[in-house]
């Protein structure tokens, strides 16, 4: 039989057992794509219900810092240099892709460095790279950096929105808004992280949690050794992504991270501000900084009316129960960030919620 069959039979044995219902999170929005594009929602029943979480780095990025990078990209003599999914994501007027049509400076990067080569090539421009994304991401741009002071690349700037994931989950669990029985953990975010600065979910919130790769046998791993640690009532962090992902991570990553970033009080999209959850250049790397720079103003994190990204974003709701979803929110029009990502709940849902039933 088939390893992914035989995987499903288990999984399925192990929710029968469990006569309560539950909520598992996949923190990761990877994780919610991988589940739905391989039918594992099918092979659980209405007992057990998967929440999607705070993992999708675009949908997490506060309005009011969306407001700051267009901001940037209007600014004389700036080019910002962006991730193509933050480009359509709506800001109060208008997106970027919008702003680009009418004249501002946005150019669409695939990694940090290309941005720090976009600075070598235009050395009378300033070019900003917009720095979103989890601990995956940082250790990239953190390394730009670096580069770009030892080569002389002065015209090269980060404006940073870094987010770290652990101080987001301690957030969401100490509201005690959504009751979460497991942690799917993200893959990608544990391969430089480790499992240690977990612990915390089961040692002060008694919730167990599994690391779990992408592809459907990590996924069924991961989703039978939760199910199972719900059900004997074990607080146990596990990895079930082991070619990965160890229990201490990657140090040569973090220890870039660290050298040219500091942990700073950071505003999430759906869950506020969260104390040292976000990451800002230390002070020897200020020329380098377009927060400083620049005097970047503050805007206020507004979101748009009837949109529901920020409960969807804490689990405290599903995509379809928002009432522009598939209505006036759509990937062609989308009114939120969390239809605009690859990585967004509510664009999954549009893609694979219909068949997956």
């Amino acid at each position: 039989m088939d390893d992914t069959q035989a995987l499903g039979r288990r999984l399925a044995a192990a929710v029968s057992r469990h006569d309560r219902r539950m909520q598992l999170m996949e923190v990761c929005g990877t994780h919610t794509v991988a589940i739905f594009r391989a039918g594992i929602r099918t092979l659980l029943p209405p007992g057990v219900r998967l929440l999607s979480g705070p993992g999708c780095p675009v949908c997490v990025t506060a309005a009011g810092e969306v407001e700051r990078a267009m901001h940037l990209a209007r600014a004389p003599g700036v080019l910002l240099a962006v991730f193509g999914d933050m480009l359509r994501v709506p800001g109060r007027r208008e997106s970027l892709a919008e702003a680009r049509a009418e004249g501002a400076g946005v150019r669409v990067v695939y990694s940090p460095r290309d941005a720090l080569e976009l600075a070598r090539r235009h050395p009378k421009l300033r070019v900003v790279f917009w720095g979103v994304g989890f601990e995956t991401t940082a250790p990239g741009v953190a390394a730009a950096v670096l580069e770009a002071r030892a080569t002389g690349v002065d015209n090269f700037l980060v404006y940073c929105a870094h987010k770290l994931v652990p101080p987001a989950l301690e957030a969401l669990l100490a509201t005690g808004e959504v009751r979460v029985d497991g942690f799917i953990l993200p893959g990608h975010v544990s391969t430089v992280l480790g499992t240690t600065p977990y612990a915390f979910l089961a040692e002060r919130h008694g919730v167990p949690a599994v690391v779990a790769g992408f592809e459907p046998t990590d996924l069924l791993l991961a989703l039978e050794l939760l199910l199972r640690l719900v059900e004997r009532g074990e607080a146990k962090v596990e990895n079930a992504y082991p070619r990965a992902v160890r229990r201490e991570g990657n140090p040569a990553a973090r220890a870039v991270m660290d050298r040219v970033f500091r942990p700073v009080d950071a505003r999430w999209r759906g869950l506020g501000e969260i104390p040292g959850s976000g990451l800002a250049l230390r002070e020897e790397f200020a020329a380098h900084d377009a927060a400083r720079q620049f005097a970047l103003p503050e805007f206020p994190d507004a979101e748009p009316r009837g949109c529901r990204c920020g409960e969807v974003l804490r689990g405290a709701v599903l995509p379809p129960e928002c009432p522009l979803f598939d209505r006036r929110c759509t990937p062609v029009s989308p009114v939120g960030p969390c239809m605009v990502s690859s990585e967004g709940s509510c664009a999954a849902y549009h893609r694979y919620g219909r068949r997956a039933g």
